[in-house]
């Protein structure tokens, strides 16, 4: 599926995520379910019930939907508020 300016309107918290690149590597592999979304992080919650707090800035995300379609998002490009994420306008990269 390609990253749409309506994918990156969408909701992320309940939605399995995965980091797949990060400049930390320990970020790496961390997978779990988004409880939460500030404007610089995402909180993770493992199947350990351990909370992971990833910053968006220098990582790149997997999410998987409810259909099963799993997205790769910079987290460059969802940087912001999820309220703010709404009104802005979103530069094409592709």
């Amino acid at each position: 599926m390609k990253v749409t300016p309506a994918f990156l309107r969408h909701e992320f918290i309940g939605l399995e995520a995965k980091v797949v690149k990060s400049t930390h590597p320990g970020y790496v592999g961390l997978a779990g379910k988004v409880i939460d979304e500030t404007k610089k992080t995402l909180v993770l919650l493992g199947k350990d019930g351990e909370k992971r707090v990833i910053p968006k800035e220098n990582s790149v995300f997997h999410f998987k939907l409810k259909d099963g379609t799993i997205v790769e998002v910079d987290g460059k490009v969802i940087i912001g508020r999820p309220e703010e994420r709404l009104k802005r306008k979103i530069r094409r990269l592709w």
